[in-house]
């Protein structure tokens, strides 16, 4: 299978030039389907968290759907289990998507800050991964990716314990979203108590690029 092949080569590329440590291996669900949420420190992130964990368990991706644009990296976000998402506007068949890849018994990626944090430190999560989350009801497996991403620099990834969020409970959208938000720190929580103390200095939201 290709994917493997590439998730095969891509992880001795990191091991042999960026000193790739998985801690807490152990704790990678038996089982699926579950969520992946980590934070997001570089375009190669998707591609250390599908090297980190076993090849059994093809991780499949929202990335903006203007990477689609360019054949090549069109081809292999494909390759990796990508999918497209217009982070412009309430993107419905992506989320769609989501449901169906986890209903199906997939591993869904998401990185619950939106886009790449470019001083590496913890931004301040949306309210689609928790959305996703609690509506499916399956764990979340919280990763967090300590870089930097530089050559014979150690690179660590750090998986913690899997989670459940609980059952949302509203009786107005001010209470949803109120929740939702709640939700959403909880999940930056989990992933910022695996980083080391200088990546936890949480931004607030904003447009990333």
């Amino acid at each position: 299978m290709l994917y493997n092949f590439v998730r095969m080569l891509f992880a001795i590329y990191l091991k042999v030039f960026f000193r790739l440590k998985v801690h807490g291996f152990e704790r990678i669900p038996t089982r699926k389907p579950f969520i992946v949420c980590a934070n997001h420190i570089s375009w190669l992130d998707p591609l250390t968290i599908g090297a980190s964990l076993p090849a059994s368990y093809r991780i499949h991706y929202m990335a903006k759907k203007e990477l689609f644009n360019n054949p090549v990296v069109a081809y292999i976000l494909k390759i990796v289990g990508a999918f497209p998402l217009n982070r412009k506007d309430a993107d419905y068949a992506a989320i769609r998507r989501a449901y169906q890849l986890l209903q199906k018994g997939q591993v869904l990626g998401l990185f619950p800050e939106g886009s790449r944090s470019k001083s590496g430190k913890l931004q301040k999560a949306y309210k689609g991964s928790a959305l996703i989350a609690v509506r499916s009801g399956v764990p979340i497996l919280p990763i967090g990716i300590s870089g930097p991403y530089r050559l014979f620099k150690p690179l660590h990834v750090f998986i913690g314990p899997p989670f459940v969020l609980s059952p949302l409970v509203y009786e107005n959208k001010e209470e949803k979203y109120a929740q939702l938000e709640e939700m959403s720190s909880k999940i930056m929580e989990r992933i910022g108590h695996l980083l080391p103390e200088q990546h936890n200095d949480s931004e607030q939201p904003g447009n990333y690029s």
